[in-house]
């Protein structure tokens, strides 16, 4: 006679679900989006003001918007590749076939009824469920945004070099757009969008790992998610 206990004895089983690259630009993308927004909020208003010396050395605002220039052409240069590697990388897959289950209705509806805590977690084939994946679809078009118009306020200012290049490239955006003026509105709409995304993306990964305990807000460090197996 089988003990009942041993019946529903469940193992986790690991599987990868992040590359080492996608967790890496992960982590640059979401250090450079913190540093960003308080770096541009200090350009917007330098609040901080350096002790008056003689000597030409207290270039604080300069400095800060050379970290700014620095952590945006970080975002811009690490979200090109984060996109390369969902089109093309092999270990990406499973981030690629998320976009299946947004064609499902019956997905989304059991997805939202667990959300709403009157349903189970329906099965997932991937690494995103639908709500997640249009949501991280409309960061990548936010990134976008905030990089193309971050460029524009860039070659506005450097008029040489590689400004130069990028007028040439993205002038037609300011056109686009209405002029300086609207690129730095769009700018700052942009970056409060950032600011409400971060609490609730948290809160959500959060939420996720204690509801379904699989190593969900773990696995963007590990890059490791786990399934249960039921053993007789």
């Amino acid at each position: 006679m089988k003990n009942s206990s041993c019946e529903d004895k469940r193992e986790f089983q690991a599987y990868k679900e992040f590359s080492g690259l996608t967790r890496i630009f992960h982590w640059i993308r979401a250090f450079s989006i913190f540093g960003l927004i308080f770096t541009g909020f200090y350009i917007a208003f330098p609040f901080l003001q350096p002790e008056p010396s003689p000597q030409p050395t207290n270039f604080l605002q300069a400095y800060v918007r050379s970290w700014h220039l620095f952590l945006g052409f970080a975002l811009i240069g690490v979200s090109i590749f984060r996109v390369y590697l969902f089109i093309f990388d092999k270990t990406s897959h499973p981030e690629r076939i998320s976009f299946l289950q947004c064609l499902s209705p019956r997905v989304w509806i059991d997805q939202i009824k667990a959300y709403l805590l009157v349903g189970k977690h329906p099965h997932i084939e991937g690494a995103y469920n639908p709500l997640q994946f249009v949501t991280y679809f409309i960061l990548a078009v936010l990134v976008l945004i905030i990089s193309l118009t971050g460029v524009v306020l860039y070659y506005n200012v450097y008029h040489n070099g590689l400004g130069a290049v990028l007028e040439i490239c993205f002038k037609w955006f300011e056109v686009l757009c209405g002029g300086l003026a609207n690129i730095r509105m769009i700018h700052h709409i942009v970056t409060w969008a950032f600011i409400i995304f971060i609490p609730v993306h948290i809160y959500m990964v959060v939420w996720n790992s204690l509801r379904y305990p699989n190593g969900g807000a773990d696995a963007m460090i590990s890059g490791l998610r786990y399934k249960k197996d039921l053993k007789v």
